[in-house]
């Protein structure tokens, strides 16, 4: 599809969309067009996903973290690298939604719902790895202040209690500002619904909403406070969670690069599966008209701006390696580039780097193939720099005679493969239940094409 000529109106919103048009084509998506066979199909895909999730808990619970690959050195795995990335992946929704809403950017207003979404179901995802990770996840509130009358308090000076802290207020902020900017969707959907049980169901979480200009501007301030603490958010979570390996001793980990690092890094993984999850969709459901080529074009852009400051954290991190007066980082530097872990090393750099390079050319940044294999691609990529970052630097550290290795067993990857499942689970109903658009914001933009000089 040719990109429309340069002028505000036509580049958000392709010419012809109009009030009834937008609202129709979003919400006809949860109330009739998704009851189709190919969403049973992923549905159940999911489900069975999700089985391996169940089972891997159960038998982990049964017999211990023993059943996972981890080990003396190497006593962190796959749970704190799904941990990490998962929660990074969640990073982009507040950065689509809040951020660009603060800076007055309308192309986000055809995207944000979705990635809303997806940082709420990532977060979750996220948040259940620390605790299987705990060996007893039923005591798991020791890590909260709560009074007792025993004097258990969580020890701050813990990384994990700097996680429960940020991981806890990340969600509860995302999941707030989510809900509030449904209220007036869900409102469209119990008017528009034909059946008894789904009316009261969409009624009860539109909160009575009728629309008047009192509730409209209840909404925009309480939606833009949200806003406004959401934001600072996307900086501190993620800087919070690359301290747990900062205030590590260990070569390879105690870096002060790690925050901005790990933040680039987060919005790029949290941009690339957004975009895959939202190509899918465009493409099904016919949304080409609201989802349009600048909303492709723009999402790449800050994408591929995000991946060059991974590159260059990449190439800062393994200079200072290569010319540091440390033997024992410049010995983990060598194993990561010609050692043992040069193959995760390389992919990482292929996967992160190289590739992405593509988005250089507008005609892929707007092509909607190409740009899903490149978020794939990048999503593995920042996959493979968390193992990278949590594997290698514990299993050799500064005795050679304590160095380990480490195999990821299946119950390992029946979890990560299950977590994957949840996420999958929870979308797929999200988009049967809710508009994956958000309505509202869609009509302001038909308001301001219609009023453009």
């Amino acid at each position: 599809m040719e990109e429309p000529p340069l002028g505000y109106p036509t580049r958000l919103l392709e010419p012809g969309v109009t009030y009834a048009k937008a609202t129709e084509d979003i919400a006809s998506i949860p109330l009739r067009r998704i009851r189709s066979g190919w969403w049973w199909l992923a549905f159940a895909t999911a489900l069975f996903l999700l089985s391996f999730l169940m089972i891997a808990v159960s038998w982990l619970f049964i017999r211990g973290v023993g059943v996972w690959g981890i080990n003396i050195p190497v006593a962190w795995g796959f749970a704190i690298v799904n941990f990490v990335w998962w929660i990074g992946i969640g990073h982009a929704g507040t950065l689509i939604s809040a951020i660009l809403l603060l800076l007055a950017q309308p192309w986000r207003n055809s995207i944000n719902r979705l990635s809303e979404a997806m940082t709420i179901f990532a977060v979750l995802c996220a948040a259940m790895f620390p605790l299987l990770h705990l060996g007893r996840p039923w005591v798991f509130y020791f890590l909260l202040p709560y009074p007792d009358t025993m004097g258990l308090w969580p020890q701050f000076r813990s990384p994990l209690v700097w996680d429960a802290f940020a991981v806890g207020t990340y969600f509860t902020v995302s999941l707030l500002y989510w809900y509030i900017g449904l209220v007036p969707d869900f409102a469209t959907l119990r008017d528009r619904e034909t059946s008894p049980g789904m009316q009261r169901f969409y009624g009860i979480f539109a909160l009575g909403w009728r629309g008047s200009a009192v509730h409209w501007e209840r909404h925009q301030t309480a939606y833009r406070l949200l806003a406004g603490l959401a934001t600072p958010l996307v900086l501190s979570v993620h800087s919070v969670v690359s301290l747990d390996f900062a205030v590590g001793l260990l070569p390879g980990w105690h870096s002060t690069i790690f925050p901005p690092y790990f933040v680039a890094g987060a919005i790029f993984s949290g941009f690339a599966m957004v975009l895959t999850l939202m190509l899918p969709l465009r493409s099904i459901f016919k949304l080409h008209d609201l989802i349009t080529p600048h909303h492709l074009n723009n999402m790449a852009c800050v994408m591929f701006v995000s991946g060059l400051m991974v590159g260059y954290g990449y190439f800062m991190e393994t200079l200072m390696g290569l010319t540091s007066a440390d033997p024992f980082e410049y010995a983990n530097t060598i194993a990561r580039l010609w050692g043992s872990w040069a193959p995760i090393f390389w992919a990482v750099i292929l996967c992160n780097v190289l590739i992405p390079q593509v988005l250089w050319s507008r005609r892929v940044r707007t092509n909607e193939w190409m740009l899903f294999w490149v978020s794939i691609v990048i999503n593995l990529g920042m996959w493979l720099e968390r193992v990278m970052i949590v594997v290698c630097s514990l299993a050799k550290d500064f005795i050679p005679s304590s160095w380990g290795s480490y195999w990821p067993t299946a119950w390992d990857w029946a979890t990560l493969i299950g977590s994957g499942g949840l996420f999958l689970t929870l979308f797929l109903l999200f988009i049967r239940l809710a508009p994956a658009i958000a309505i509202s914001d869609v009509k302001e933009l038909i308001a301001e094409k219609h009023h453009a000089p």
